[in-house]
């Protein structure tokens, strides 16, 4: 059975992905057994577990404002825990999954592809660039850019004039495990809608509002990639 070393394994996606049966064996590591800080501490969890494949899903995400705030935390985390997992997959030859996001894409025209020009839009982007410019550099890897959120949705109003491919995590699992074999860049989420229609889908009672500045209006990536892997 193909073994595969969980970062971040007590994060929102880890938690759903426990629940999905599989034919590979996932092994979760929170951040106190395995600490991206730690050159130390990520040798010592590929020594003892000996992955095939490194699943990186820990990270510094919500609340958006904390990589305003905290631009040395979000440094740290997303950019230098990402390169220190990067030599140490490189170092003992493990094949490397990373997590990216939409975010990365400007936001301006949608329907991006992976070949298009990036350019983030706030500091939780340039953080997961940060960590994507290390993980191109190692061609054993797949880097996954990301549009997905918790079920249920945890807004009570979602942006009515705003594209995206926001799709729940228990279905973005089983995309997951479609493409964990691939490498190189894949976009990966649902259809492109406005959030309020795709969340409406779910819960009649959230309000619609208007983006003024909050989100770019076209975050929506093409999937034609991921469909025909």
């Amino acid at each position: 059975m193909l073994k595969i070393l969980v970062t971040g394994g007590d994060s929102r996606f880890a938690t759903e992905l426990k629940k999905i049966k599989s034919k590979y064996k996932f092994i979760f590591r929170n951040k106190k057994q395995l600490n991206i800080l730690s050159e130390n501490s990520l040798k010592k969890n590929i020594r003892k577990y000996n992955p095939k494949y490194v699943l990186h899903l820990a990270g510094l995400s919500r609340p958006m404002s904390i990589h305003e705030k905290q631009i040395n935390k979000s440094i740290d985390v997303n950019i230098i825990g990402t390169s220190n997992l990067v030599k140490i997959c490189n170092t003992f030859n493990k094949k490397l999954i990373f997590f990216s996001t939409s975010y990365v894409y400007p936001g301006k025209k949608g329907n991006y592809k992976e070949s298009d020009p990036l350019l983030p839009w706030n500091n939780y982007g340039w953080s997961k660039l940060g960590a994507e410019a290390a993980v191109q550099m190692y061609k054993n890897s797949l880097i996954i850019r990301a549009c997905m959120t918790e079920k249920p949705f945890v807004h009570k109003s979602a942006f009515s004039n705003v594209k995206s491919n926001f799709i729940f995590h228990d279905e973005f699992c089983k995309l997951l495990l479609k493409i964990i074999n691939k490498k190189g860049i894949f976009n990966v989420g649902g259809r492109s809608q406005t959030i309020y229609k795709f969340v409406r889908q779910f819960n009649k009672k959230v309000k619609g509002i208007k983006s003024k500045g909050q989100l770019p209006l076209k975050m929506d990536m093409s999937l034609k990639k991921l469909k025909n892997s």
